[in-house]
């Protein structure tokens, strides 16, 4: 049997009708940038997040880099972060030319660990990015403290968790700004590269429009620096249509999460460790992620058996040579470096089935079985 991480055709073949509509409605428009479903998109994530503004830009990378600008982070200024999470993270706090300073994670979460942040603040300190990994969100509520404490930005990074929720409370509402990416892969995922950043603050959201189309309000007046970073009005278009699936989407998910679950403690027990779901959390299993020994090994034997899967992430942050001059060393975040080892994220995908589930835990069974 072959088993992909993610498979997106099905999902496409109950859509193409309404997606050829919206995209044939875009063209004989001809209205394709920042058109009414960029806004429309804009407007509904933004309601869907609890807050009042969204601003599409070109990508998730882009809506961290922007945010940092609209929230006032400069050079020379200082950005906490966890060093397990993707490049994007940290990449935007280097490309403003601030430093960003990396704090270990909860080994049951895989998300930063608040108890950790406070030892990390200087007087350079100007904001903190929490990053939602995997679909679940961080115990926000000590970083909220935290920063209201010492007056922080917060930028959440909210990638991989559209739709999860903290104590009843979205992604969004908590932090200053918050960063959407709409890769293809993404819970939500358009059909190239797309992102939003959602706020509850009317003068940071109208930063960030002006700084995504070069600085310039009015067109060809410019008061700052900014960029060439519009949501594409065509993948705003698709992205409308996938929108209204999302909940079932994400729901899906968390019911393959929990078949998976209780077919790896079924047959594994100790063997695997499986996601902790926080009680305060909902969430959304963008990743179904185990941590186990042999790690790189199971890969491997996977892979021969028709089971693709992913680490996310081999090589932590702090421990990348692009930021070898911040003076990190191993051993600095031995959580992080800990999971970096042991993390292996399954197939999960909301048409994945159960026979799909089942082969691939047997195969794990076979695995640490020795047959």
């Amino acid at each position: 049997m072959k088993v992909p991480m993610l498979d997106l055709t099905e999902q496409y073949q109950g859509l193409k009708g309404q997606i050829s509509e919206a995209l044939d409605n875009v063209m004989s428009k001809a209205h394709f940038i920042l058109g009414d479903n960029v806004k429309s998109l804009e407007q509904n994530v933004a309601k869907y997040s609890n807050v009042g503004y969204g601003v599409g830009v070109a990508n998730g990378s882009d809506a961290l880099h922007i945010s940092l600008l609209g929230c006032g982070i400069e050079e020379g200024d200082e950005v906490i972060a966890p060093a397990f999470t993707f490049f994007a993270t940290a990449g935007a706090i280097a490309r403003i030319g601030a430093k960003p300073v990396f704090v270990d994670i909860n080994p049951k979460t895989f998300n930063i660990d608040p108890s950790k942040i406070e030892a990390a603040i200087t007087e350079k300190t100007k904001a903190i990015i929490p990053v939602h990994l995997y679909g679940q969100m961080v115990d926000m509520d000590p970083v909220v403290e935290i920063a209201k404490k010492h007056n922080l930005a917060i930028i959440e990074d909210a990638a991989q968790a559209i739709g999860a929720q903290y104590k009843g409370r979205s992604v969004g509402e908590l932090g200053t700004t918050a960063c959407y990416s709409f890769f293809p892969t993404k819970n939500l995922g358009a059909y190239g590269d797309a992102g939003m950043i959602v706020t509850d603050d009317a003068e940071i959201a109208e930063r960030m429009r002006v700084i995504r189309v070069h600085g310039s309000k009015p067109k060809y007046y410019h008061h700052v620096l900014g960029y060439n970073s519009r949501l594409d009005e065509l993948q705003a278009a698709i992205l409308n249509v996938k929108f209204p699936h999302l909940d079932e989407w994400n729901n899906l998910r968390r019911e393959k999460a929990n078949n998976y679950t209780q077919l790896l403690n079924e047959k594994l027990g100790d063997k695997v460790i499986t996601p902790y779901q926080d009680e305060n959390c909902h969430h959304i299993f963008h990743q179904y992620t185990i941590r186990v020994e042999r790690r790189d090994e199971l890969q491997a034997y996977l892979k021969e058996q028709g089971v693709e899967t992913m680490i996310y992430y081999p090589k932590p942050l702090h421990l990348q040579p692009v930021f070898s001059n911040l003076g990190y060393n191993e051993g600095d975040l031995p959580e992080t470096e800990k999971a970096c080892q042991e993390a292996l994220s399954l197939p999960m995908f909301p048409e994945l089935k159960i026979e799909q589930q089942e082969y691939v835990v047997s195969k794990i069974a076979s695995f640490y079985k020795g047959e």
